[in-house]
């Protein structure tokens, strides 16, 4: 979306938390089902925010990992916008436009996730908010929904029965405020130091970021790349070594730091951030290889 559309639109999600123990839940909703479901979190966001009937609501009736809601350019919410273009009505009154399975009950590609991020139990439903008021609208939201989002008891039963699981919790985040939830839950997995990266991605595509602070594993994000060191032994030693001589705890560390890096790089990839693996030779400025690679 460019500028001028996101000033138009309230990017914001349906957190929905499953039960530990609960079954799969559907991939998607019927149309039907998304309808229902899409009718009752425009009357929740409007006991919060009134103002929020005088804007169009899009809602995706499928549920997705939340790093593929927070990837670079909102795409996502890109599909809602894109799709509310070409819906009938536009010039007409506000819109409940809510998205599901067709007759048949094929998933249509906006409403499939990526099967490898289908197992988490913390997921999300896209929801997309515009209008000429959205601004004023999202300002309200982002005050509010941190502390009072919790969706009521019968929109919570809904989307459990629609999506034929047993859920925890529901509620409603702004985008912003889903960023917010990601980065305390990478801290607390021990990868605060990669947030970093993902946060200008997100919210400064055009910008060039750094991963530098040993024993972390040297990463470059620009134009939407992150480069990774890939060093020799030798060059590894002289940036990660330290005083360190003993060949069996070298190995070890050497070890420990390529896991990491394979950890870094699934992370990355889940936010559609691959890595971009740059040779490091002994005696390089890492930084400068990476710079210029």
């Amino acid at each position: 979306m460019t500028q001028s559309d996101s000033d138009l639109s309230v990017l914001a999600v349906m957190a929905l938390e499953w039960m530990p123990d609960a079954a799969p839940p559907h991939p998607a909703l019927s149309q039907q089902q998304a309808g229902v479901l899409a009718e009752r979190i425009g009357h929740d966001l409007a006991l919060l925010v009134p103002e929020v009937t005088g804007l169009d609501l899009m809602v995706m009736g499928a549920h997705f990992d939340p790093a593929e809601a927070l990837r670079a350019g909102w795409p996502l919410h890109r599909r809602l916008h894109e799709l509310r273009l070409r819906a009938p009505g536009r010039n007409a009154a506000p819109r409940i436009i809510a998205l599901g399975a067709d007759a048949s009950g094929e998933i249509p590609q906006p409403l499939q996730a990526e099967a490898a991020m289908r197992g988490g139990a913390l997921r999300i439903v896209p929801l997309l908010l515009a209008g000429e008021n959205a601004a004023a609208v999202g300002e309200q939201l982002e005050a509010l929904l941190l502390e009072r989002g919790m969706a009521r008891a019968e929109t919570a039963l809904l989307a459990q029965e629609a999506f034929a699981t047993r859920v925890e919790h529901v509620r409603y985040l702004t985008i912003h405020d889903l960023a917010a939830m990601m980065a305390l839950q990478y801290q607390n997995m021990g990868l605060e130091p990669l947030w970093g990266l993902i946060e200008t991605a997100l919210l400064a595509p055009g910008k060039a970021a750094w991963l530098d602070a040993p024993p972390e594993p040297l990463l470059y994000l620009s134009n939407g790349e992150v480069r990774a060191g890939l060093f020799s032994d030798a060059a590894w030693r002289e940036r990660y070594g330290g005083d360190e001589q003993d060949p069996a705890r070298l190995a070890r560390l050497r070890g420990f730091f390529d896991a990491r890096l394979r950890q870094f790089a699934a992370v990355l990839e889940a936010h559609d951030l691959p890595l971009l693996y740059v040779d490091i030779a002994a005696g390089c400025d890492a930084k400068t290889v990476l710079m210029e690679a």
